[in-house]
């Protein structure tokens, strides 16, 4: 190697720009591997560096993206990678870094819109962060939890994001896990575990649809909520049951689960109800109890919001199909999923910070089901 023996091969490459003016980089018909060909095997780092005209270490460093180098040559290394099929090691890449890129996400009940919703705002988060993203369902079952969440520090996951089942039931579970990897608590939360937590300000929201439905002159109120001890469930309960004592002319708790058909049989129990506990307003824990109110008040004919109102909690798409459309509290999702990335980032650098708590504000979403003037209320409509 001409000059200073001591230069790196990388400087050496990057001086020379990775191959001699009047050589010609291989064509495409040149090359051995075809990214799409059936019987193709994916191309060695050899391989590419001997396409781009540069020493392996250097091409290994311009793909690892822990130093760096010219835009240029960052382009050329990345299309000859591209256009000859080359696959990273990923295991050895995480040998070298102790990092998988990988997080473990465990939500409670996948088959709540919800829940999907905000996983693929997680995934665009972790994704933006150059992380994959692992999914598990716990089912809202907490042993079934306890079990994802091992399977997935197995896995070597950088760390979790979970949304737990229940405060009680879920504790040990995620104790145990915050002392092995970083962990954040996403919509609900555990006080008792040492975790970051984000989640949405649930009492403000009820707060919020229950403000509105006074101003439409409602006063007597049947609140549709979830038996369970999640966090969620237990903040709108709560909240609720505060403003109505202080507010209502007559109130009541039903109790189910996050369900079409929890909201159907409260809708027909609260529409044969005797004449002093029958509501005008019906204030669902979150959409789908909701939808299952509206769906089954259409079908016995009940007028809404003529003789009944209706109200949800999360704004899921289903929110503006029903008919007719739902008012209800917006979750902002990517702000959630946003901060539970950062959170988890800021946990992993730095492991012995104190744990931290946010609750972001939800937004009301006036729609038909308590106002037709809502149809037309410009800036209330999503």
């Amino acid at each position: 190697m001409p000059g200073n023996w001591r230069r790196t091969i990388a400087e050496f490459d990057a001086k020379m720009g990775c191959r001699a003016r009047h050589e010609a980089a291989p064509s495409r018909t040149d090359r051995t591997h075809v990214s799409n060909g059936k019987d193709a095997k994916p191309a060695t780092l050899r391989e590419v560096a001997e396409a781009v005209g540069c020493s392996v270490a250097t091409v290994s460093r311009v793909l690892a993206g822990d130093r760096p180098v010219g835009p240029e040559l960052a382009r050329r290394v990345q299309e000859a990678a591209r256009e000859l099929g080359y696959l990273p090691n990923q295991v050895a890449r995480a040998l070298r870094s102790r990092s998988t890129a990988t997080v473990g996400l465990v939500l409670p009940q996948i088959t709540n819109p919800f829940f999907p919703a905000l996983m693929r705002e997680v995934e665009r988060a972790l994704h933006d962060q150059g992380r994959a993203l692992l999914l598990a369902d716990s089912a809202d079952d907490p042993e079934l939890e306890a079990e994802r969440v091992e399977l997935l520090i197995t896995r070597q996951v950088d760390g979790l994001i979970v949304a737990p089942v229940d405060q009680e039931r879920s504790m040990a579970t995620l104790a145990k896990a915050a002392s092995r990897v970083p962990v954040v608590l996403l919509d609900r939360s555990v006080d008792e575990v040492q975790a970051d937590a984000v989640t949405v300000d649930n009492a403000a929201g009820v707060r919020l649809l229950l403000e509105h439905l006074r101003g439409l002159g409602h006063g007597r109120f049947w609140f549709l909520g979830a038996g369970a001890e999640a966090s969620a469930a237990v903040e709108r309960r709560a909240a609720f049951q505060e403003w109505a004592v202080r507010n209502a002319v007559f109130w009541r708790v039903e109790l189910g689960d996050f369900s079409v058909a929890f909201g159907r049989h409260c809708a027909g129990r609260a529409v044969t109800a005797a004449a002093a506990q029958r509501p005008d307003a019906l204030v669902c824990a979150n959409d789908l109890i909701a939808a299952g109110a509206l769906q089954r008040l259409r079908e016995l004919g009940v007028s809404v919001p003529g003789e009944l109102a209706v109200t949800g909690f999360d704004d899921i798409d289903l929110a503006s199909l029903t008919t007719p459309r739902l008012t209800t509290v917006r979750q902002p999702n990517r702000e959630l999923a946003a901060e539970a990335a950062r959170m988890l980032t800021a946990r992993i650098q730095q492991p012995g910070a104190a744990a931290r708590a946010v609750r972001l504000a939800p937004t009301l979403v006036a729609r038909g089901s308590t106002t037709a003037a809502a149809q037309s209320q410009l800036g209330t409509m999503p």
